[in-house]
């Protein structure tokens, strides 16, 4: 039992130490490039761009995906986001995003009088903690957070996480060291559609996500094409 309890307390340690810094860790960096496959085919990617003017940390991204079948466009996602982070700490967020050629909305500010982020979203608007982080595959905070925003339509999600293990992986011929995580919904209120569950692969060395899994209405994979 003391083993157990040293474990998780280290582990916990661990997370609060790096959870103070996370834009700071991407200082540099100027693009990551992922692509999206749906049962191991590409169908389109994601790419994030990062900026750095003066005191803020600003990072855009664009999505653009579809899923064809029998040359007939049944799911697709066209989505630009800004977010943007002043010594650490998210600030602002904007995203306007078609899905289904049904239009979607995030709008996030910091409210520093009562030190919580105001959302105005297409199905959520109201406050929510520090704890939430915006739910992307560019920051490792994703897995050291206890709720996430949907960078789609503002809504809030209890998360869990769970450290499954150190693990090489190869992307791109290339193996990389990491370790993976599952995060999974916790609310047991939610409907199956709303609930969420993916594995993420991530290298501690160069602070990247390199692979995320999960499986609705196919396998579907985020994978690293490149970053510079």
């Amino acid at each position: 039992m003391k083993m157990k309890q040293f474990i998780l307390v280290s582990i916990i340690i661990m997370f609060a130490t790096q959870a103070m810094a996370h834009s700071s860790h991407y200082k540099g960096l100027k693009k990551i490039e992922m692509d999206v496959l749906r049962n191991n085919e590409v169908i389109g990617s994601t790419n994030y761009f990062f900026e750095y003017d003066e005191d803020l940390f600003v990072v855009k991204n664009y999505t653009n995906f579809k899923v064809e079948l029998f040359g007939v466009k049944v799911f697709s996602i066209l989505s630009e986001t800004i977010e943007k982070y002043k010594d650490d700490k998210l600030i602002f967020f904007k995203s306007n995003t078609f899905q289904n050629d049904k239009e979607k909305y995030v709008n996030l500010n910091y409210n520093q009088s009562t030190n919580k982020f105001i959302i105005d979203g297409s199905s959520y608007k109201g406050e929510a903690g520090l704890d939430c982080t915006i739910g992307n595959w560019w920051n490792h905070k994703i897995y050291k957070a206890d709720k996430q925003i949907s960078p789609l339509s503002g809504s809030i999600k209890k998360q869990t996480v769970s450290l499954i293990g150190n693990e090489n992986i190869t992307i791109n011929d290339k193996e990389y060291s990491t370790q993976h995580f599952n995060i999974k919904s916790n609310d047991e209120n939610l409907s199956d559609e709303k609930k969420f569950e993916f594995d993420v692969w991530y290298n501690p060395k160069n602070n990247l996500i390199l692979k995320v899994t999960y499986s609705k209405m196919g396998n579907w994979e985020y994978r690293l094409r490149s970053f510079e």
